[in-house]
């Protein structure tokens, strides 16, 4: 039986190294002859130089937190694709906006390692409830099934009711999806009397998997994993069998450096995810993530010899991602210019009682008034949080300067550990 998705995940150190790099360079000098935003980016650098992760540093990052202002400067993908943007297979739209690109090729978003490593196989069924509607996530999952020879049923989001209905008459093995709908599936199917107890895998990500959330899955008898992936990026990290960390996709090459700057942190720091994505219509070099994590030591005792990380660990920038979705500091702003009444307003994710949750603080005048009980605005303002944020947000409201005066517009107050 075959144990690694390909021989690539068991290779020594020198050997990833190596042929990491020789891409590297191959993928640099495509980027600063091909798309606009990178020529002038390295016009002074010259890609043979790029030989290791020393000479790497000194590249400048692209920053994810830019690339509403760079793709509204040059719709609509900001001159970072090496191709016409109509040789391109798909465009999607993700929050913010911010449109990422998908080329041709098998298994582009490269999932299907990840999937593997969760025990998907072919022949198996997989019930797949990421989103296929603006966002790539759906179809970054189905794609890394095909690889493997798996059947998908394309479920989306939402719906709960018909997924458990499809999930007993088509009996899938495996389920893709964020783990806190895994989860309200798994308890209305049993409140229901319904049987789900096909489903035997998962593959879970979005969202950071709390360990109460993973055993509440668990219990059902299913296993389940993560994968860190992103609309830039696709996958970036996945856990095995061996669940100790997330490991690094075998195309990237994956730095941790101090947020704010390209600097790499010490072994075990944390600090910001960056990424060189090698794909020939979208190379990305040098990519800052915005995510927060840190590199495990040593190796996997599954027998992959790849990087390993911590996990997801929260937001560099104040853009956080709460069910999937993420969530701009513009965002907060658009909401704000929707209702003149709020003076100011600050977002505080938390996680209560196994979920997400996002309550907008908006200074107002007559504050105590406001919040004796229900009434029009706070109506209105979490009808536009549904709109701009595509999720659902609680509304509080406080006296006149009395939130925090430290420029936080989203404050992330969910501990990951």
């Amino acid at each position: 039986m075959q144990t690694y998705f390909d021989d690539l995940e068991t290779r020594s150190t020198d050997e990833r190294e190596t042929a990491l790099f020789q891409t590297a360079t191959q993928h640099f000098e495509m980027a600063k002859n091909k798309a606009p935003y990178f020529k002038n980016l390295y016009k002074n650098i010259d890609a043979a130089n790029i030989i290791d992760r020393s000479s790497l540093k000194k590249i400048p990052l692209t920053r994810k937190s830019d690339l509403i202002e760079l793709q509204k400067k040059d719709m609509p993908l900001g001159g970072l694709i090496t191709c016409q943007t109509g040789q391109l297979k798909r465009i999607f739209q993700s929050p913010g906006p911010i449109y990422d690109p998908e080329g041709f090729g098998r298994n582009w978003w490269r999932t299907g390692r990840a999937l593997f490593a969760a025990g998907f196989r072919a022949g198996d069924i997989v019930h797949n409830t990421f989103a296929y509607h603006f966002t790539p996530a759906g179809v970054m999952m189905e794609t890394g099934a095909a690889e493997i020879g798996c059947a998908v049923f394309p479920a989306g989001v939402g719906q709960t009711e018909l997924q458990i209905h499809a999930i007993q008459d088509i009996r899938p093995q495996c389920y893709a999806g964020t783990p806190s709908f895994l989860k309200i599936i798994l308890e209305k199917a049993q409140a229901t009397g319904a049987d789900t107890s096909s489903l035997k895998k998962a593959i879970v990500g979005g969202e950071a998997l709390f360990p109460d959330l993973r055993s509440t899955i668990e219990s059902y008898g299913i296993n389940c994993q993560q994968i860190y992936a992103s609309a830039d990026i696709g996958n970036v990290a996945y856990e095995s069998a061996a669940k100790e960390g997330l490991i690094v996709e075998e195309s990237l090459i994956i730095e941790i450096v101090r947020p704010g700057t390209g600097e790499p942190v010490e072994m075990g720091e944390v600090g910001e995810v960056v990424a060189t994505r090698m794909t020939p219509e979208y190379p990305l070099i040098r990519f800052a993530t915005g995510d927060l994590s840190a590199v495990l030591p040593g190796t996997s005792p599954c027998g992959r010899t790849n990087m390993r990380l911590k996990g997801w660990m929260g937001r560099a920038d104040q853009t956080t991602k709460v069910k999937g979705m993420f969530v701009h500091p513009a965002q907060i702003a658009d909401i704000v210019k929707r209702h003149p009444e709020i003076i100011k307003a600050r977002l505080t994710v938390d996680h209560v009682d196994g979920a997400d949750t996002m309550t907008l603080s908006c200074e107002v005048e007559n504050s105590d008034a406001l919040a004796g009980g229900p009434d029009p605005l706070s109506a209105e303002i979490a009808t536009s949080i549904q709109a701009v944020c595509k999720l659902k947000g609680n509304v509080g409201f406080a006296e006149l300067g009395s939130l925090p005066n430290d420029g936080k517009v989203i404050d992330d107050i969910r501990v990951f550990d």
